[in-house]
């Protein structure tokens, strides 16, 4: 009888490492994708992207630079590194927190709106025909569930398992 030792990792079966390197390719080469397209056609990445879009979205244009790195997914270090270079393009400007001095606050400039407005187009056609495209319409369901599990395994506070 061969006991599995404690210490033993669980190996992947066949089924689950074959859906990890398919998952794998995905988290490799649709980020770099995505980052190819905005750079070819905005010269942004990604999370220079997200960071702009966030707060196109948001009230008045703004939020707390700690708001700002979870809806973007980054570090507070991260951000402020990608904000210095925003900021250097003139598409967005730093404040401080009006509710609260301690904070400070991240403001989408006209330029920075002018920026988001021309580049969501190309991103938003970029996304539908690697991702959107490609699935069939009861797979969004099973997409955000699976996404929100995965996020949910890294990260407690972020979805939560049954909440799609």
């Amino acid at each position: 009888m061969n006991a599995q030792h404690p210490s033993d990792p669980h190996w992947l079966n066949e089924r689950e490492l074959a859906a990890w390197k398919a998952f794998s390719a995905v988290m490799i080469k649709l980020p770099a994708a995505l980052d190819a397209q905005l750079q070819r056609e905005a010269g942004l990445n990604q999370f220079e992207y997200l960071v702009l879009a966030g707060l196109s979205e948001s009230p008045g244009r703004r939020l707390r630079m700690s708001t700002l790195a979870v809806l973007a997914n980054g570090s507070l270090s991260r951000l402020s590194h990608v904000v210095k270079r925003l900021e250097a393009r003139g598409y967005l400007r730093r404040e401080p927190c009006s509710d609260d001095g301690r904070y400070t606050n991240a403001v989408l400039t006209d330029d920075g709106w002018t920026k988001i407005v021309a580049t969501a187009p190309g991103h938003v056609t970029a996304v539908r025909s690697l991702v959107v495209d490609a699935l069939e319409p009861e797979q969004f369901d099973q997409l955000l569930e699976i996404s929100l599990r995965v996020l949910h395994a890294m990260d407690p506070d972020v979805g939560c398992p049954g909440s799609g």
